[in-house]
């Protein structure tokens, strides 16, 4: 990463996932890179995506170990809810596997970025980033299906949107990024990848997307990536 001011320190969250533990495990390799702090469920402080006090708590440790936090990265996303598949048809759609879809994918983040953009450095460029997919494209959309995760990554983009929107006056120099890591050998892409074009390994996905981020400017902000650096439509 050297488009952040050396030593940088960064935050991954979600990191006990194959993404999560891949970006940790470049960053920890950055010698750019002074410290990076993982953060999930089982770690201390615990994070939990669908308990904001838990968010919270992070946020104010993180402000305890430093004064501010160039990278920070949401590595969480769920597909697969409680043996559900992605729905094949609108009449397949359970209101209560599309809330906790939109809990994981869409609030969660919300909720990070609520408690922690602000630790971001306003003085020089610093990013917020959080995976979000393909299918959450409207305009991409040309097959439908899977609703209930196409719809929560689309509000995810929206959020990323409007999160960038408000930063510009306080964070000037600031990168609010959505980043679609492709089809990757994870556990959430494992029952789909047949079909997929091209499967990549959690190292490669991750090195290339912080490739993406060390690219992108604040003029960047608010928009979808993916690993191969174009910016996808919403």
């Amino acid at each position: 990463m050297d488009s952040l001011a050396p030593p940088f320190r960064a935050v991954v969250i979600g990191a006990t996932g194959g993404l999560g533990r891949a970006f940790v495990t470049h960053l920890e390799n950055d010698p750019n890179c002074a410290r990076v702090v993982a953060l999930g469920r089982s770690t201390d402080p615990p994070l939990e995506l669908t308990d904001e006090d838990s968010i919270r708590h992070a946020a104010a440790w993180l402000t305890e170990q430093a004064p501010d936090w160039d990278l920070i990265i949401d590595a969480t996303g769920v597909l697969t809810i409680d043996g559900h598949r992605p729905e094949k048809r609108l009449r397949e759609l359970d209101p209560a596997v599309m809330a906790q879809a939109f809990a994981v994918n869409a609030i969660g983040p919300a909720l990070i970025f609520k408690h922690f953009a602000g630790l971001l450095p306003k003085d020089r460029k610093a990013v917020l980033a959080t995976l979000s997919a393909r299918v959450g494209s409207i305009a991409d959309n040309h097959s439908g299906g899977w609703l209930s995760y196409r719809a929560s990554k689309a509000a995810l983009n929206q959020i990323v949107r409007t999160t960038a929107l408000e930063m510009r006056f306080s964070h000037r120099r600031a990168v609010v990024a959505a980043l679609q890591p492709g089809t990757v050998e994870t556990p959430l892409s494992e029952p789909y990848r047949a079909r997929a074009p091209e499967v990549l390994t959690p190292e490669r996905a991750t090195g290339a997307l912080l490739e993406v981020l060390d690219a992108l400017g604040p003029e960047d902000s608010g928009g979808l990536f993916d690993f191969e650096h174009q910016r996808l439509p919403y």
